[in-house]
């Protein structure tokens, strides 16, 4: 009988959290105040003492508090699934597994951050927190975790996604949270995007700025952010973690990681603990592949320069693949990816060569999410079917080769409030957006300039 399930027992889920910048070969560049461009931490007024911290810490590990932990066991140890169905249907000598983080309450992998900020914030006397959300599973991992520590929460939701899932909306409501649209009439800088186009669709770097000026306005709000920083995607090496262990189960190392990034802390979390071997020279030919749109292509067409984290400039200047800050990208129903940047962590390690990208369009993720669907059951959300389609086209490659590589992949979370997508795709409605060259091309006019010594 052949296994399908790979499971930890409680008492294996990891204590400790893993910081590659212990094992990087090279400092991180730093980040840059958007005011001064001197170097800078992360701002004091939105951002906590501890996790200001861990952003900067070279420790190898830093242990997880007991009460993180104790929540984290509501759903971690998350199951390793051998993809059986999908190597039939594929008809592949790969052999293919998926690390399944859809099982936490808000059915993805991001409550493993919001549950360690909202308890820092709240070990720290603060309040209230204010975030952003692309396609909502941050939003909702963050109104989750705010509810279990008595936190108040505001979320600014990218506004094709507000109107494309609204239970993602209903969801952070239902914790607790409230949830407006953004670009919003709360702040000044939703308020100056309306007035110059009342139908604007939003983006991630404009709904940070929204958060962003919220807590800049309030003393009792710090601000929290669910991808790109250092101790977020840190935060994500449980997943990582936890699959090295279950390979071991299975006997095998994989050949391939694959894993959807937007601003890189899914597939971080993933990767981060197996590219310290492929660092340290162990397993140079490890592949490690990070699937993103074609529609918003921060490492596989962007440059590899200083830019801003948000679009009205409040937060750091960070060195990462983007697309240009000022950018605002197709309406595609992976708002989780409609990022104009890339984590720098994820952007330091493409730029020394240590981990690929590959930019897939739309129609195809969603002919990749249904295959799936079919042999495996699981209904996946839209960003993490940018990894499926990547895992299936190393599959069939294998199969044209005759190759049984191991392909590993990282699935983020399931798609059960993004159904009016799919809906779009089995109705033949669903459309491709090309690479918007002149929109790029404009906003990477808009680069901050840094003093020479950065350059």
């Amino acid at each position: 009988m052949e296994r399908i399930k790979y499971i930890l027992d409680e008492k294996q889920m990891p204590t400790r959290w893993y910081n590659i910048q212990a094992d990087l070969p090279e400092p991180l560049p730093p980040y840059l105040h958007p005011g001064t461009k001197e170097v800078t931490r992360l701002p004091p007024p939105l951002f906590c003492e501890e996790i200001n911290r861990q952003e900067f810490s070279k420790e190898r590990y830093i242990d997880i508090p007991e009460e993180v932990q104790s929540i984290y066991r509501t759903w971690r140890p998350t199951v390793l699934y051998h993809a059986v169905g999908l190597e039939k249907a594929l008809g592949t000598p790969a052999k293919i597994y998926y690390k399944f983080e859809g099982s936490s309450p808000p059915g993805s992998h991001k409550p493993n951050t919001a549950v360690a900020q909202a308890y820092y914030n709240k070990k720290e006397g603060v309040k209230r927190l204010s975030t952003e959300t692309g396609a909502g599973q941050w939003g909702s991992s963050l109104a989750f975790a705010c509810q279990l520590f008595g936190l108040e929460c505001k979320v600014y939701m990218v506004r094709v996604s507000y109107n494309q899932k609204p239970y993602r909306r209903i969801m952070m409501e239902t914790w607790g949270a409230k949830c407006v649209p953004s670009p919003s009439p709360d702040t000044k800088v939703g308020r100056d995007v309306l007035a110059k186009d009342p139908n604007a669709n939003g983006s991630l770097g404009l709904a940070i700025s929204e958060a962003c000026e919220d807590a800049f306005s309030r003393e009792d709000t710090k601000y929290s952010l669910g991808s790109v920083l250092n101790h977020v995607l840190m935060h994500q090496t449980v997943i990582g973690q936890e699959s090295l262990m279950q390979m071991e189960m299975v006997g095998n190392y994989p050949d391939i990681i694959v894993g959807c990034v937007g601003g890189g802390s899914n597939f971080a979390g993933m990767f981060l603990p197996f590219v310290k071997e492929k660092i340290n020279g162990q397993k140079k030919n490890l592949r490690i592949i990070c699937a993103e749109p074609t529609s918003c292509p921060s490492l596989t067409k962007g440059p590899y320069a200083w830019d801003l984290g948000d679009v009205a400039g409040m937060a750091p200047i960070a060195k990462m693949f983007t697309l240009g800050h000022d950018f605002m990208p197709p309406p595609v129903h992976a708002g989780g990816l409609r990022y104009h940047g890339m984590a720098p962590i994820v952007s330091f390690l493409h730029k020394l060569g240590f981990i690929e990208a590959k930019a897939v369009p739309q129609i195809a993720t969603f002919e990749a999410g249904i295959t799936f669907a079919r042999s495996e059951g699981f209904i996946s959300a839209p960003e993490t079917n940018h990894a499926i389609r990547v895992v299936i086209d190393e599959a069939l490659k294998c199969k044209q080769s005759g190759e049984a590589k191991t392909i590993l992949m990282c699935h983020s979370g399931h798609g059960h409030f993004d159904m009016a997508a799919y809906d779009s795709y089995l109705s033949g409605k669903l459309t491709d957006y090309d690479y918007p060259e002149d929109l790029v091309k404009e906003s990477l006019k808009t680069l901050p300039e840094v003093p020479a010594e950065f350059k």
